[in-house]
Formats: C-alpha cells, structure tokens, sequence
C-alpha cells in the first residue's frame, strides 16, 4: 500500500523540491524536463505484459537498461544535457527503489 505512494512521491514530489531549491528562477522549466524525463517509460510497452508489479524495470526495458544508464551518466558531463541526464538517472533511481520494495 505504501508502495505506491513512494514510486509515485519519487517521480512526482522529490523533483518540484529539487527544482524549486537549486533552480528558484527556472524551476518550471526544470520540473516539466523532470517530467518529460518520464517518457522513458514508453518503453514498457515493448513488454508483456505491459505492466507487472513484481517485475523491476532496471535491466528489463531498452531504456531502463545498463546501456542507457551509461548514456544518462555521459550527459551529466556535457551543460546543455545535465539536467535531463539528472532527470533520468532521477528516474532510474526512483525504480531501483521500487525494486528494492517489492
């Protein structure tokens, strides 16, 4: 029951905290890449079944997979990327804990 509410408080509350307290004058813009950073999960639907609440996502889905998890850690290097590259890996955390719950 508490599940829910932690994956979903990740993905939706920790980052409106994160940019209203590093980016005060650009924290909607931060926030809307925080929540674009969510299409990642258009990845699921290459799974069946599409959702599977026992499943973790982290080495499952392409872009849940090592691979892109490299790619999201290389665009923390680059300015013009890092906040989506935040956003992302933001992301992945946020499963990684869902995994550990389950």
């Amino acid at each position: 029951m508490l599940r829910p509410f932690i994956h979903y408080g990740f993905h939706f509350i920790i980052p409106i905290i994160f940019a209203l307290f590093f980016f005060s004058k650009q924290w909607k813009k931060v926030y809307l890449i925080f929540i674009v950073s969510m299409l990642i999960d258009l990845d699921h639907l290459l799974a069946n079944p599409i959702f599977d609440p026992n499943r973790c996502s982290i080495g499952f889905h392409p872009l849940h997979s090592y691979y892109a998890i490299a790619v999201y850690i290389t665009m923390l290097l680059f300015s013009r990327t890092r906040i989506l590259g935040v956003a992302l890996l933001w992301h992945i955390c946020t499963d990684l804990v869902d995994c550990w719950m389950r």
